[in-house]
Formats: C-alpha cells, sequence, structure tokens
C-alpha cells in the first residue's frame, strides 16, 4: 500500500525538514516488512494564499489515484498511536492501494474538500503549524509501523 502525504507548502532547509527526513526514513526502512511502499510526500504550492479553491483543485489533482483521503483537522477524529497503527494495518488488509493525507496550509481545508475525505484525524483540539503537523504524522507513521513490528519504539 502507497502512503503518500499532501501537504500545502513547500518545507525550506531547518529542523522541521530535517525531523520529517528521519521519520521517512525510518518508516521506509520498516515498510517492506509490513506490506507497505515508500512513504512519499507531495507538496502543492501555495501561491494562491488566501484561495481555499484553488488549493483545494490542487490537492484533488494531486490525491486524484488514492482510494482514501484522510484530512488532518482539528475537529477531526483523535486516536491514541494503537488505534491509527490499527487503523493502517486494517486499510492494508482491504487491499487499499494507495491512501492520502491531507494537511492544508494556513487556513486549513476547504469545507466540502473535508466532506469529501473518507475520514478527518485530528492532533488533538490544539492548532498546529501545518509545517510542525507534517513532522507529526510522519512520527506517527513510523509509530505505527513498529507497533506493527512489535518494535521497543512504542512504549506503554
Amino acid at each position: 500500500m502507497h502512503i503518500t502525504i499532501c501537504a500545502i507548502g513547500r518545507m525550506r532547509d531547518g529542523p522541521h525538514l530535517d525531523l520529517f527526513n528521519t521519520y521517512q526514513k525510518r518508516f521506509n526502512q520498516n515498510a517492506q516488512q509490513i506490506g507497505f511502499k515508500k512513504l512519499n510526500l507531495v507538496e502543492v504550492e501555495d501561491k494562491n494564499k488566501n484561495d481555499l479553491k484553488t488549493e483545494t483543485q490542487m490537492v484533488k489533482k494531486a490525491v486524484a489515484k488514492a482510494t482514501k483521503v484522510f484530512g488532518l483537522d482539528e475537529f477531526g477524529d483523535q486516536l491514541d498511536s494503537i488505534e491509527f497503527a490499527t487503523l493502517l494495518k486494517e486499510l492494508k488488509n482491504q487491499n487499499e492501494k494507495e491512501i492520502s493525507f491531507v494537511i492544508g496550509g494556513a487556513d486549513g481545508l476547504d469545507k466540502e474538500f473535508k466532506k469529501s475525505c473518507g475520514r478527518l484525524i485530528s492532533f488533538g483540539p490544539m492548532v498546529w503549524p501545518h509545517m510542525l503537523a507534517r513532522v507529526m504524522l510522519s512520527e506517527q507513521l513510523y509509530r505505527a509501523s513498529t507497533i506493527m513490528l512489535n518494535s521497543p519504539y512504542h512504549r506503554l
């Protein structure tokens, strides 16, 4: 199963990019063992700031191949790490070919786009900077892979 993170804007060199790359690399090292492909990042230009409709069209184009799309949103479902790992495992067992997680820009995700998502997921009621959300999502994907492998990374 392919997993893509689709995010508005580009990450510049710095600590956020370094952390994202670290967790992406770690996930990719585990991916084959758990039946996944490498984690991809698709960055959608944020040239049209304050224009959610145009942003949404670009996001839809970027995730067009995905059989399941998850939007990250402060009002989405809050999952713990075990539940998130279980969700990924269930999707793989249902033979989903490609799933995408969409992280909006400064204005979040368009209302209509959120309705079209298979599910909205939240990292809690607080609002997080979209660059940090990428790091948090990549870490949770890596953590989910270690849970599936019964690795000691995730401790209870």
